[in-house]
């Protein structure tokens, strides 16, 4: 067994006691989940599975719009259920992977305090509440931290979690170069044996609807560029998970360092902030955009936010993507007055 972090054995007896007795758990992950939270998910099933032969439903607010997650979760044949066709009230247990309560990014009812919180961004106030908290923001995933759980309850994975458990962590720090920490890359060496290579390459070139190669021109075609930062709008989409796609591929450009896009999605305008530069803040760049009419946050270099609409009108939607897009330039040294030069 990879070596542990110091707190996991403690934090696994605490979680086994939790659970034992229980007959019944609702996993919350994010609106729109990744493939991070999606793998975690189903170790944690598999733990409670295991652990107590508790019955667990997994549940999230949005959809899974991006091919490859759709891809990882039709290889793990999963039901994910819709959190608004639940009732939260029924399950003696509710547990958030990869979230956490009052991000905004999940559909969790906000007087509702979820029993367990296992995720890798940095904890919020409420988290702390919790009766199990495992937060580990110097983790590359979510699923790192669950693999040691399995790791030390002796849970081999079988071979469809091991592969989502590797693409997970590999999407999550962006094929190992960015915010991989030993432990994750530890991990990946751990599962490769256990997975099913060829399904893996199959998720990661997962297909996509036609509708997708529109929202990508569209996301070119809205592009604009200053001295250190690409920024683009794809307007009213019914994909959210397209907003990180078209972040991650305009910081390719070679002459910047950060790239912004945004969309308005499930009555939010939802934001994807990304940089290369190392010793940047992208969580608390992204903090001053939603500043207290949303919430944001995520890691040095990367970071999401949500602002809700109050009247979703033409006239809101366009001056709220004028200011947050005026509050990205100041925050980037940029001249806000400036309209940018267009992409392509």
């Amino acid at each position: 067994m990879a070596q542990a972090h110091n707190k996991t054995p403690a934090r696994v007896a605490k979680l086994k006691e939790l659970l034992t007795g229980e007959t019944s758990l609702l996993i919350v992950m994010q609106d729109n989940p990744d493939a991070d939270a999606i793998a975690s998910a189903v170790a944690l099933r598999r733990i409670a599975n295991v652990v107590s032969k508790v019955s667990c439903s997994l549940a999230h607010g949005g959809s899974v719009g991006r091919a490859e997650n759709r891809a990882l979760a039709r290889y793990l044949q999963l039901n994910l259920r819709p959190l608004s066709e639940l009732d939260v009230f029924s399950f003696d247990l509710i547990a958030m992977v990869d979230t956490q309560p009052g991000t905004g990014n999940n559909s969790l009812p906000e007087g509702v305090l979820p029993d367990i919180v296992i995720d890798h961004h940095p904890i919020r106030p409420r988290t702390r509440q919790c009766t199990f908290t495992d937060v580990r923001s110097n983790y590359g995933a979510t699923a790192t931290i669950l693999y040691e759980y399995l790791q030390f309850l002796d849970i081999l994975p079988d071979t469809p979690l091991a592969t989502g458990l590797i693409y997970a962590i590999r999407s999550d720090t962006q094929d190992m170069g960015m915010q991989a920490t030993a432990v994750d890359i530890g991990a990946i060496q751990l599962l490769y044996p256990l997975a099913n290579l060829r399904m893996l390459s199959e998720i990661q070139r997962g297909r996509v609807e036609r509708s997708y190669f529109k929202m990508l021109a569209d996301g070119l075609r809205n592009a604009r560029a200053w001295k250190h930062c690409v920024a683009t709008c794809l307007g009213e989409i019914d994909n959210p998970d397209m907003i990180a796609e078209i972040a991650d591929l305009l910081l390719r450009d070679d002459l910047t360092t950060w790239s912004f896009c945004s969309a308005f999605a499930q009555g939010k305008l939802q934001m994807s902030l990304r940089t290369s530069e190392a010793s940047a803040r992208a969580d608390l760049v992204m903090r001053k955009l939603v500043s207290r009419r949303g919430s944001g946050g995520g890691h040095n270099s990367l970071a999401g936010g949500q602002i809700p609409l109050k009247e979703n009108t033409a006239a809101e939607r366009k001056r709220l993507e004028t200011l947050v897009r005026k509050r990205l330039l100041k925050q980037l040294g940029e001249d806000d007055k400036a309209e940018g030069e267009k992409l392509v």
